[in-house]
């Protein structure tokens, strides 16, 4: 036998395998959303500091809505042709992450902090956008579950962002927190430069032929789908929702309830932590059973819950109330992802997010103003039957779209 007949196969890049992938971008989602929910939780502390209204707070959070749906248009575009190299871009925004958290810390002033704010938003938002559609491509058949354990790691920073600087701020000022949340993403910035080198390259065997519709083209085509526009208005509502809420609850049981510091982080964790359990779960229903046929009793459930937690304002009540929102508060995200992601063809997946999700941002800038004003001129119970409102209407509005189990019309996968 010769050496050429038993010569070993070439190692797969460990970067190319699935799992390794999968954790790696739900790793990064997680630094996001650790920094971002731990903001919500500290906003009564930075409402003394500038003496800000309800409404003040809402407009940080507006800020952030703004920002993060700015970018997305543009960055939507940005990123698919600039597909070769989503590993830099995914790295990039780690590191803008980090700076921003490191604004907000350091600022002497509100429009510091504003800034920092929108940077982290939009350092998030762009992010979105090749990490979604790269796990979109690798994972045709089990897109709803991959986006789902994509949705996993934010729910972990989620979670776990609120319960650590809640204990932190027994010891720390809200200020030196988030200047030290600053230092994890500026490392992890360098290792996903190694690690997201190979996310999203399309392979040779499946590069698209001449004769194809250009990105032009199909950018346009974008522009006038219905179906489209349908899942991007679901999308607007369920944000407005969510904004509304995560603005109006730390003031709540900041200010109205008296709770420490700890009890706020963790009854704010508790709404999303359920989510670790469900998202993967309706993320693998959905691939199974259809993104609607899960997505609309959710919205449901939601509506329902978002209503009990206006009848249940404290004690055991609120926080079982709490636990049973967050049931399907985050999971529905990545299945509204894999919708929109399922309209469209490969070559401009990032586009298509982009044009949805900066849609629903510009729906969802309002919502922290109004809440704000709700909250502050009438309770946290007319503000809860707002959200409710929200849900129900994203609801009604996706029962009616013609959502197919599986759409024919994703060839690129």
């Amino acid at each position: 036998m010769t050496e050429a007949t038993v010569a070993d196969p070439k190692p797969r890049d460990i970067r190319e395998t699935g799992p390794f992938m999968i954790a790696g971008l739900a790793a990064g989602h997680s630094v996001f959303h650790w920094v971002m929910q731990s903001f919500v939780v500290v906003l009564p502390e930075i409402q003394a500091a500038f003496g800000l209204s309800a409404v003040g707070v809402g407009g940080i959070l507006t800020s952030r809505e703004l920002a993060s749906g700015i970018i997305r248009l543009p960055g939507g575009v940005v990123a698919d042709v600039l597909r070769q190299h989503w590993g830099l871009l995914l790295a990039t925004c780690i590191l803008l992450a980090g700076l921003g958290s490191l604004a907000i810390g350091i600022s002497p002033a509100y429009p510091l902090l504003l800034a920092g704010m929108a940077l982290v938003a939009m350092a998030h938002s762009v992010w979105h956008l090749p990490a979604s559609a790269s796990l979109s491509y690798h994972f045709p058949e089990r897109r709803g579950l991959a986006l789902a354990f994509h949705g996993v790691g934010g729910s972990v920073g989620d979670v776990a962002g609120p319960l650590a600087t809640g204990a932190l701020l027994m010891v720390l000022g809200w200020k030196g927190i988030l200047s030290l949340y600053a230092i994890v993403p500026v490392f992890l910035a360098f290792l996903a430069v190694w690690s997201f080198q190979n996310i999203g390259r399309v392979k040779k065997s499946e590069e698209i032929s001449g004769g194809q519709p250009s990105r032009a083209e199909v950018t346009k085509r974008l522009l006038t789908d219905p179906l489209l526009w349908g899942i991007t208005v679901v999308r607007g509502l369920r944000a407005m929702s969510l904004v509304a809420l995560v603005t109006v609850l730390p003031l709540y049981l900041g200010n109205d309830l008296g709770m420490s510091p700890f009890a706020r982080g963790f009854h704010i964790g508790l709404l999303i932590a359920i989510g670790l359990v469900a998202k993967p779960l309706a993320g693998y229903l959905s691939d199974r059973w259809g993104r609607k046929q899960v997505l609309v009793p959710g919205l449901v459930w939601s509506c329902v819950l978002a209503f009990m937690l206006a009848q249940f304002g404290q004690g055991l009540g609120l926080t079982v109330s709490i636990a049973l929102l967050g049931l399907f508060l985050y999971p529905d995200q990545p299945i509204l992802t894999a919708a929109t992601l399922e309209i469209v063809g490969r070559d401009v997946s990032a586009t298509a997010l982009g044009i949805a999700t900066f849609a629903s941002f510009i729906m969802s800038a309002a919502a922290p103003l109004i809440a704000g004003s709700l909250y502050q001129n009438y309770g946290m119970g007319p503000t809860l039957y707002f959200i409710a409102a929200l849900f129900a209407a994203a609801a009604v509005v996706l029962a009616v779209l013609p959502l197919s189990s599986r759409s024919q019309r994703d060839p690129g996968g």
